[in-house]
């Protein structure tokens, strides 16, 4: 599994997590594919307050029991909850429900209506009284990550976590380089599209050769720039062994040329709220 530094943080983070977003709809499996994914290196897990309400939360805490330390724990504060003292509460729920004492990042789940200014002093409050690790944001557009990275300075800001898959290249065109320019990693989410992932002739003849799936390559694909990370989500085993494995893919510049031609990148970064 390759690991790398989580934006600022110096944290070494595998390019391949796990994301929540839906297990509540079978707890059992979710909480077995969950530590298969601990097992085989898949240490990032990302949740959110919102997914289930709650409820993911309360499914990963049962998922990473005896286990915390060996997880890069993230979740995520409702736009609508983040005033600076809504902020402090959420964070405090979320912690009860993950059964931990701390998150090693914690975000925005998008822009929302409180002041930004607010819900970054309420981060650096939880990050002074040891309850986050880190802080970062998610589903933000180029516009809103300057505004981010001018309120708190510089090296405050660990990760932007957007939707990024092969279909929908949208980051690359400006979002990525400003996250890139500014030390923040970018945590893509949904890179199958959301269950929708389509395969390709050269995806297919990529795998092939190199003795691997097609959603193996396109996992390669999408965490080829050196800030870049992905949690799909997976409840089978089989998926979670698929995701894994594909932590060890490194693609040549050729193949990375051939899947570029065949899934063209769009222009500009769009906001999602996943």
């Amino acid at each position: 599994m390759i690991l790398r530094p989580f934006g600022p943080t110096g944290v070494a983070v595998p390019v391949i997590g796990q994301g929540t977003w839906r297990m509540e709809r079978d707890r059992h499996s979710a909480v077995a594919a969950l530590r298969r994914g601990l097992d085989l290196g898949l240490t990032h897990i990302d949740t959110a307050e919102m997914y289930g309400n709650g409820r993911v939360e309360e499914i990963v805490a049962e998922a990473i029991e005896g286990r915390r330390d060996e997880v890069f724990l993230v979740s995520k504060v409702w736009p609508h909850n983040a005033t600076r003292a809504g902020t402090r509460r959420a964070c405090e729920a979320s912690l009860r429900r993950l059964r931990t004492d701390r998150l090693d990042c914690y975000l925005l789940h998008w822009p929302g209506e409180h002041p930004l200014a607010d819900t970054i002093a309420a981060f650096e409050a939880l990050a002074q009284h040891g309850k986050v690790r880190s802080w970062g944001i998610s589903n933000f557009d180029t516009a809103d990550l300057e505004e981010a990275v001018r309120i708190a300075g510089p090296g405050r800001v660990a990760c932007n976590q957007v939707l990024y898959h092969l279909e929908d290249r949208g980051i690359e065109g400006t979002l990525l380089p400003a996250c890139e320019r500014h030390g923040v990693a970018v945590v893509g989410y949904s890179p199958f599209g959301a269950g929708r992932f389509r395969s390709h002739p050269v995806l297919e003849e990529i795998a092939r050769a190199r003795g691997a799936t097609a959603r193996q390559v396109a996992l390669a694909f999408l965490v080829r720039h050196p800030a870049t990370f992905t949690i799909p989500k997976a409840t089978r085993l089989a998926h979670v062994e698929e995701n894994a494995a594909a932590g060890a893919l490194t693609l040549t510049t050729d193949e990375i040329r051939r899947i570029d031609a065949a899934f063209p990148a769009g222009a500009g970064g769009r906001r999602r709220s996943r």
